[in-house]
């Protein structure tokens, strides 16, 4: 056993975290954890109180020509790149546009809001309201509290207590405004409470408020959502913001044909006027030359010179249409243009190719709302409506051409039918000019009423490319605030506060708590502990022959480790008790662990070694007239100072005797050598109550005739920074095989409650043993 403690540096000790122990130290304090809980779920219940609930509004569209949802004729479609198609993600920036919620906003009124007061809060409605405030004219500066208005009769509202009139315009503090009443209002009717936000910030927060997303990645419905507490509003956002992208959609698809009919108007304009001339030519060269009808043959004459001109007619419409196109076709840059119009052309690909160009400068329009200048899905398009118009180009090229060349023809039939015309009278040619041009001119107005009627027709029957599939409405339940959610928060939160108030106590309490205090500051070893327990009397013998308590057992445990502190079992023992400072339990203890000792056949003596406060003759109830003190200075002998204690075999006590005015010399004086060297001719085991290190020397002046010294730390009254002494007296060897002795220890924090025991192990020549000297892996 002697080398057993060769080198204290090689010390470990096994401490593996007691999870027990430390929930033990939480449910210790139980009543203020269900305090807590209870305090935490009647905040949430106030809460609650104050919390507006939230409704979940949606509804879905279905955007009819879409690249998503790929079927084969969409695939096909896909290989042309003319093909005019709607792309979601654009449709969901439009409906998600400030322009859009901004129409809405002002349709709908949402930069007022009206309330109804209640108990806890101001409860907002909209349909149910009375009234309807709008603002003509704003104030500079807009009331930060609500108006409350008041009805004083049928026909008078207060403002904040100010009568006005209703359903007239006034000029208020608040700006110019009207309050309109939308059912009858009696002074029996409560106050309404108005909130004005400004505009655009009010549109920002709805935007801010609506999602809208597709259903799935193949599909082509949108799911629209907003929240707001009041259902009714919701719905009506919803479904006017279907609308208001409904109404864009169709004036969209209509500007063609508004440009087309615009043109028809000035033609038939014009085509009207010189109808009129012609007409009225006819009838006053009949009316002067007095022709009544014509011969057979003027009337053949007239026919064919009549099918000609309208053929040359056709032609130079053809042309100027031609002419009207290549205008178009030249006009470049980013700004907005209108198709021509169409008139006469009948070729295929000609149309084919303006209406893909038409396509796609409505396309490009519609994608120059969500994106910028430089986007690469604009410069893709620019790039297309180029090259079409350059296709263009090429074709009325080739169709000026061949109308050229019938108009020659048709020019040259027309002269010789002319010379043939003059070989008819005068009179009679001159009235089949005039009659001709009459007729032309009948045709062509006619021609042109008919287009413009099936313009007309078509921008009447144009419907948007979407449907509404589920008219907006709202759910059953409100979505927030979740009560179950906050009721559980706040139960979490009635948790973590007696948790963190008890981790903070710990983090500034400044004693030792917990064993795992020790641990991390010294290296010395802890050779057990004695936890605190309601039979304990300060300072008394509590240790009795078959004693079966927790405390008990720990004190065994403590005789038990003792022997194995022995340099030599042959030789009797010196144990030291010590502490940092007072009160720690160093004499309750040594006077314990004597009485054990004694009751195993050990000869055991306690010396009251602290001649500055003794505290054990009170303990035991004896008298201290003559002690240590009185031995020191040579006026007593041991056995004149050995007294019994009562109750116990072999256990004796020398007391301290009267407090001498200097302990540290008589310590110092060689008759304490002496002293221990009879107490060991006599005793197995010689236990030394000695003061605290912290406070004077005397501890140190007996450490040279120790074989071992016990260190008392008591859980929540030694200092941590005492620990750090301890360890630098352990590195200095000041005292021989010093270990600590944990005392007063909680039950949620010892090692040793419910018979949980835990040794420490040190090293021997390189072999891990344990206190019993086994060899362990």
């Amino acid at each position: 056993m002697a080398n057993t403690y060769n080198s204290y540096q090689d010390y470990e000790l096994e401490t593996p975290i007691n999870v027990r122990a430390l929930v033990t130290r939480y449910l210790r304090n139980w009543p203020w954890f269900i305090l807590s809980i209870l305090m935490m779920l009647a905040a949430a219940y106030v809460y609650l109180l104050y919390q507006a609930p939230i409704f979940n509004i949606k509804a879905s569209l279905l955007i009819k020509d879409e690249k998503k949802g790929m079927n084969q004729e969409s695939m096909m479609k896909e290989l042309d790149l003319f093909t005019t198609s709607k792309v979601v993600e654009n449709e969901i920036e439009i409906l998600k546009s400030f322009t859009i919620m901004d129409r809405v906003v002002t349709r709908l009124g949402l930069d007022v809001r009206y309330y109804t007061p209640t108990k806890t809060i101001d409860r907002e409605i909209y349909k149910q309201a009375p009234i309807r405030l709008l603002v003509e004219k704003p104030a500079d500066t807009k009331p930060e509290e609500p108006l409350e208005i008041t009805f004083a009769d049928s026909k008078t509202a207060k403002i904040n207590g100010k009568p006005y009139p209703l359903n007239q315009s006034i000029r208020t503090p608040y700006g110019q405004v009207r309050i309109l009443t939308l059912k009858p209002v009696s002074a029996q009717d409560g106050p309404i409470r108005v909130m004005t936000a400004d505009h655009n910030q009010t549109v920002e927060r709805y935007l801010g408020h609506l999602t809208v997303e597709p259903t799935s990645k193949q599909a082509t419905v949108l799911l629209m959502s907003l929240q707001d507490a009041v259902p009714d509003k919701g719905i009506a956002i919803l479904n006017q913001i279907i609308n208001e992208y409904n109404k864009e959609a169709v004036i969209d698809k209509n500007k063609e044909a508004s440009n087309t009919l615009s043109f028809i108007e000035e033609r038939l304009m014009l085509i009207s006027g010189e109808l009129s001339t012609v007409e009225k030519e006819v009838e006053t060269y009949k009316s002067t030359e007095g022709i009544t009808d014509l011969g057979l043959q003027s009337q053949t004459f007239l026919a064919t010179v009549k099918e000609n001109d309208m053929q040359l007619n056709e032609v130079d419409i053809r042309l100027s249409g031609l002419a009207e196109i290549e205008r178009y076709v030249r006009k470049q840059g980013p700004e907005k243009s209108f198709a021509p119009a169409t008139l006469g052309l009948s070729d295929p690909i000609l149309l084919g190719l303006l209406t893909k160009v038409s396509e796609l400068e409505l396309k490009r329009d519609e994608v120059s709302r969500t994106m910028s200048g430089n986007s690469p899905v604009l410069l893709a398009l620019d790039s297309q409506i180029k090259t079409i118009k350059e296709r263009i180009n090429e074709n009325i090229q080739t169709i000026r051409q061949q109308l050229t060349s019938n108009r020659t023809q048709l020019v040259a039939k027309g002269n010789r039918m002319e010379k043939m015309i003059r070989t008819v009278p005068g009179k009679e040619r001159a009235l089949l000019n005039i009659t001709r041009q009459q007729g032309i001119k009948n045709g062509l107005y006619t021609y042109l009423l008919q287009k413009r009627e099936e313009t007309a027709l078509s921008a009447a029957s144009a419907i948007p490319d979407s449907r509404t599939v589920d008219a907006a409405r709202a759910g059953s339940g409100p979505v927030k605030p979740v009560k179950m959610n906050i009721f559980a928060i706040f139960c979490l939160i009635g948790l973590l506060v007696p948790v963190g108030f008890i981790t903070a106590k710990d983090s500034l309490n400044n004693r030792v708590m917990h064993r795992t205090d020790v641990e991390d500051v010294t290296q010395v070893p802890i050779l057990g502990e004695v936890v605190r327990s309601q039979e304990v009397l300060a300072d008394s013998v509590v240790f009795k022959p078959r004693l079966q308590s927790v405390i008990g057992e720990q004190i065994r445990i403590l005789r038990t480790n003792l022997h194995f502190l022995r340099s030599d079992p042959a030789n009797p023992q010196v144990v030291l008790f010590t502490s940092s400072i007072s009160g720690e339990g160093k004499s309750f203890l040594s006077l314990n662990l004597g009485a054990s000792l004694a009751m195993v056949d050990n000869k055991t003596v306690i010396l009251e070694m602290d001649l500055r406060k003794p505290k054990l003759h009170n303990s035991l109830k004896m008298e201290n007239q003559t002690g240590l003190s009185n031995y020191l200075i040579g006026e007593a002998t041991i056995d004149e100072l050995l007294r019994p204690i009562a109750g116990i075999d072999n256990y004796f006590i020398i007391t301290a005797g009267p407090i001498p005015p200097n302990p540290a010399e008589l310590l110092s004086s060689p008759r304490l050598g002496k002293l221990f060297e009879e107490l060991k001719e006599r005793f197995d085991y010689i236990l030394v109550d000695s003061p605290p290190i912290g406070l004077v020397t005397d501890s140190q002046l007996i450490a040279p005739y120790a074989d071992a010294t016990l260190f008392l730390v008591r859980h929540d009254h030694t200092p941590k920074n005492a620990i750090k002494m301890v360890e630098i007296l352990f590195k200095e060897h000041r005292f021989q095989r010093l270990n600590i002795i944990l005392n007063g220890v909680g039950e949620g924090e010892s090692y040793y409650y419910n018979y949980s025991y835990n040794y420490g192990h040190y090293y021997d020549g390189g072999t891990k043993k344990n206190w019993l000297g086994q060899s362990k892996a």
